[in-house]
């Protein structure tokens, strides 16, 4: 019998500790702008992007964050510039990233952008996704 609520209070123990776990933090300071506007973007190898992420620090006091992106993919990725951000309560501000999709990226793959901020992260539904850059064109034909 004594083994029978061992097991069950291991069980318990377990569900409390994997709730625990799973509970987001809802008490994120610093928020993105609507991240309705998400996309695939076709880009080639070798090819320059703009990222372009408007912050907003909705907590009480002010706030300094130190802020990375990086375009993410099983085969390559590309990592930008840290910058600082400061924000008083309220205020919103955009930050810019410049790039350029690695030499070596492979055709067909596709890189997500992450954000990284602080200790955290987020991944955004930005994707970048590499198309041949070599184009085909009949320069000319003749038939006899």
């Amino acid at each position: 019998m004594a083994k029978k609520y061992g097991a069950l209070l291991l069980v318990a123990v377990l569900v409390v500790v994997i709730v625990n776990f799973s509970v987001d933090d809802t008490e994120e300071l610093l928020v993105f702008a609507d991240n309705n506007d998400c996309s695939t973007i076709d880009k080639a190898a070798g090819e320059a992007f703009t990222v372009k992420i408007t912050f907003e620090n909705t907590g009480n006091t002010e706030g300094t964050w130190s802020i990375n992106i990086a375009f993410e993919d099983n085969s390559w990725s590309q990592v930008g510039t840290p910058q600082n951000l400061t924000l008083m309560p309220g205020q919103i501000e955009t930050l810019i990233w410049n790039g350029v999709v690695p030499a070596s990226a492979t055709v067909g793959s596709v890189a997500r952008l992450v954000v990284y901020y602080g200790d955290s992260y987020k991944a955004l539904d930005w994707w970048i996704y590499v198309v041949p850059s070599a184009e085909l064109t009949i320069k000319s034909s003749i038939v006899e």
